[in-house]
C-alpha cells in the first residue's frame, strides 16, 4: 500500500484499539501495544514498516528515554544512591556473564556471537518500566525512582559493555563526547533559563522544540559516531530532572505528546519483529534463554532488594521489572546483525527473547506483585530513617 494516509490511519487504528483493551483489563498500554504488533505482524499481513514509521518509532524510544531520566528525582537518586547502584550492577553483571557463557559453551556460538547475545539480555526495559510507572502513579515515589535509577544503571552497563567490546573509535566518536559533554554541562542552566523568560504556557511551545532540538543534534552525531540515540536522550533528561522537579508542565506536556503520538510507533513496531513461526522452529532455545535471563535477573536483584528492606511482594516487584528488556535488548541485537556479528537466526532468536522479556515479566508483575503507593513511600521514609541513623551512630 502507498496511500501514506491509510497505512496512518491503520496504526493508529491498531495504537486506539491497544488503547481500549488496555483501559478493559487493566495491564500497562506499553504492553498492549506489543502485543497488537505481534498479531498485526503474524495475522494481519503487516510485515515491513515505512520509513516515517521507522522515524517516528526511533522517536518515541528516544522521547520516552529522555522521559524515564527527567523523572528521577536528583534528590531522590542521591538518597537511594546504594540500593540503585547496586541492584543496577548486579542485574547487569549475572545475566551478562551467565548468559555469554552459556551461548558460547553450550549453543556453540563463538566469542563475539556469546557476547552480542549477553549484552542483549542483560538489558532492562526503560521504556516499559517507565511507560508502567507512569501509568500506575508509581513514578513519583521514592521507591519507583530508585528502580528507575537501578534501570539506568542497568542500561548504562549494557551500552558500557557494547562501546568497550565493540564500538569503532574514530573522530566523530570523539566529537560526539565532546559536544555531549558540554551540553549536558550547560543544559540545566538553558533549560532553567529558558522556562524563567519563556514560561510553560505558550502556544509555541518554544521549551518543547528546545529540547527536541538537542536530542536530535546528539542523536545525529551519535548516529555518525556509529552509537545509539537512546543513550544521549537518557543522559540529556537524567541531567534536567532537577530543573522539571520544580516546573512539571514541560515534562507532562512531552509525556502527553510522546505516548499520543510517537510511542505507539515504536512499541507496536517492537511487535513486528516476533516471528511466531519462527518462534516456533527455535522455540528450545528461546525458551532456555529467557529462562534464563529471568533466573540470573532473579538471582542477582531479589537477595538485594531484601537486605535493601523491600518486603516480599516489593522486592518480587522491583525483579520482575529489572527482568524485562527492550529497547537496548534490540539495539545491541540489531548492531550485532548490522555488523555481520549474528546471522539472521541468531538476531530472530534474541529479539524474540527480548520482547519476550518486556511482556511476561511486566504481566506477572502487574498481575500479582504490585504494591500499594503508600507502601512504595513507606519504603522511601523507612531508607532514609536508616541512612539518618547510621550517620548518627558513626
Amino acid at each position: 500500500m502507498d496511500n501514506i494516509w491509510l497505512i496512518a490511519a491503520i496504526w493508529m487504528g491498531m495504537a486506539f484499539v491497544a488503547s481500549l483493551i488496555s483501559i478493559r483489563i487493566g495491564i500497562s498500554f506499553a504492553l498492549i501495544e506489543i502485543l497488537v504488533g505481534v498479531v498485526a505482524g503474524n495475522f494481519l499481513g503487516i510485515h515491513q514498516t515505512t520509513q516515517w514509521i521507522d522515524f517516528l518509532a526511533m522517536l518515541g524510544s528516544g522521547v520516552l528515554t529522555f522521559l524515564a531520566g527527567a523523572e528521577i528525582d536528583p534528590a531522590s537518586l542521591k538518597a537511594h544512591l546504594t540500593p540503585s547502584l547496586i541492584i543496577g550492577t548486579i542485574a547487569f553483571i549475572v545475566p551478562f556473564v551467565s548468559i555469554w557463557i552459556i551461548a558460547q559453551y553450550v549453543f556453540g556460538w563463538n566469542l563475539h556471537q556469546a557476547q552480542i547475545a549477553g549484552i542483549a539480555l542483560s538489558t532492562t526495559s526503560v521504556a516499559v518500566v517507565y511507560a508502567v510507572m507512569i501509568e500506575t502513579g508509581l513514578s513519583d515515589t521514592p521507591m519507583g525512582k530508585m528502580i528507575l535509577a537501578a534501570c539506568f544503571i542497568n542500561d548504562f552497563g549494557t551500552v558500557l559493555a557494547l562501546g568497550v567490546l565493540f564500538a569503532n573509535f574514530n573522530i566523530w566518536m570523539l566529537v560526539f563526547v565532546i559536544v555531549m559533554s558540554i551540553i549536558l554541562w550547560f543544559m540545566p542552566k538553558w533549560t532553567k533559563y529558558l522556562i524563567g523568560h519563556l514560561g510553560s504556557e505558550k502556544v509555541s511551545q518554544p521549551n518543547v522544540k528546545f529540547i527536541l532540538l538537542i536530542l536530535f543534534l546528539l542523536g545525529g552525531l551519535a548516529t555518525t559516531a556509529k552509537s545509539e540515540a537512546v543513550l544521549p536522550a537518557y543522559l540529556v533528561g537524567l541531567v534536567v530532572a532537577g530543573v522539571f522537579v520544580r516546573d512539571k508542565t514541560l515534562v507532562n506536556r512531552m509525556r502527553t505528546i510522546a505516548f499520543t503520538i510517537f510511542t505507539p510507533f515504536y512499541f507496536m513496531k517492537a511487535g513486528l519483529y516476533v516471528s511466531l513461526k519462527e518462534m516456533w522452529f527455535a522455540i528450545g532455545v528461546i525458551v532456555l534463554l529467557l529462562l534464563l535471563k529471568m533466573i540470573t535477573k532473579i538471582i542477582g536483584v531479589y537477595p538485594f532488594s531484601r537486605i535493601f528492606q523491600m518486603r516480599k511482594k516489593e522486592a518480587s516487584y522491583t525483579t520482575l521489572l529489572m527482568a524485562t528488556g527492550l529497547t537496548f535488548g534490540t539495539i545491541s541485537a540489531l548492531f550485532g546483525l548490522n555488523n555481520h556479528i549474528i546471522d539472521q537466526k541468531q538476531y530472530t532468536i534474541l529479539v524474540t527473547v527480548v520482547i519476550l522479556s518486556a511482556i511476561i515479566p511486566t504481566l506477572i508483575a502487574q498481575r500479582f506483585f504490585q504494591p500499594r503507593i503508600e507502601d512504595m513511600i513507606a519504603w522511601g521514609k523507612l531508607r532514609i530513617k536508616t541512612e539518618l541513623h547510621k550517620k548518627h551512630k558513626n
